[in-house]
């Protein structure tokens, strides 16, 4: 009879980590960018200071709004879906500007 290996249990920090899908806007050409992280406010501050490739001559950014999942694989799924899809990426956008008061719309060093 075959053991079973046993089952891989995640560590405190691994099952409390939560991942967003999040969107910015860029205040430049006021068009959307869609990302995925697991420290939204570390993301933005990249973002805000030219550290991301695709978006750094588009800053400064404001966030739009978050989106949480349990897991990585789950928030790539949605982002990839998001930038594949303009219909869905503009659904989701509306729907996280209903969502989110302002207040919390504006972050980095701008927005603070």
């Amino acid at each position: 009879m075959a053991r079973e290996p046993p089952a891989r249990r995640a560590s405190g920090s691994e099952r409390q980590m939560k991942y967003f899908v999040y969107v910015l806007q860029s205040l430049k050409d006021k068009k959307y960018y869609v990302g995925q992280t697991y420290d939204i406010e570390k993301r933005l501050i990249e973002h805000n200071s030219g550290l991301v490739r695709s978006t750094k001559s588009r800053t400064p950014f404001v966030l739009v709004g978050t989106e949480v999942y349990e897991t990585r694989s789950e928030a790539r799924w949605v982002e990839y879906n998001l930038k594949r899809h303009g219909d869905k990426k503009k659904k989701f956008i509306e729907q996280l500007q209903k969502e989110e008061p302002p207040a919390r719309r504006a972050s980095g060093p701008e927005g603070r």
